[in-house]
């Protein structure tokens, strides 16, 4: 990771980034605004809109926390001022979604429809009744959101019926065959 962490972070134009001496890093953007706690030992340096993340020694531990916490704020920066995006496709007959409020109604063939209460983080559109996009500025909560929603009914293999990440290709198998 310490090739990554190398790598300065370019600042664009509408987003500001703040640090303290505590190491408390604040990314506000067009989009909202995000924080973050540095690990013990990590510096950041913000000099003509880019942001070099460094670390004391060459340990293990300096090491990964380097790269981690430089992609952490590269993706902070890129959350408030561009956003994250998921989109989730439902596949069967029968299977559908809705926003209810806070609340997707999910339809998934089982004797009761299933509720996911969406975060206040986030915001979940459903067009065409099977096709929903989870829309965010922290890539950690949209990412996560959008596996829940899977997690309620994977796509399986022998109908490719379920819930599905836009573009996933679910292999298929051979049902049994009678002799």
């Amino acid at each position: 990771m310490s090739r990554l962490g190398k790598r300065p972070i370019p600042l664009p134009e509408k987003v500001k980034l703040t640090a303290t001496p505590e190491g408390l890093v604040v990314v506000d953007g067009p989009k909202g605004k995000l924080e973050y706690q540095m690990p013990a030992g990590i510096a950041l340096e913000v000099d003509n809109h880019m942001v070099k993340v460094s670390r004391p020694d060459d340990s293990a531990r300096s090491k990964a926390m380097h790269g981690l916490s430089r992609s952490l704020i590269a993706n902070m920066v890129a959350g408030v001022s561009d956003g994250f995006k998921k989109d989730l496709e439902i596949q069967g007959v029968g299977f559908r979604a809705a926003v209810q409020g806070n609340l997707l109604n999910l339809s998934l063939g089982y004797s009761h429809p299933v509720n996911f209460p969406i975060p206040d983080a986030v915001k979940v559109t459903v067009t065409e009744n099977t096709k929903i996009s989870v829309v965010g500025i922290d890539k950690q909560i949209v990412g996560q959101v959008a596996a829940d929603i899977r997690a309620y009914y994977p796509p399986e293999p022998y109908k490719g019926k379920g819930v599905r990440y836009a573009g996933e290709q679910v292999r298929r198998k051979e049902g049994k065959t009678v002799q």
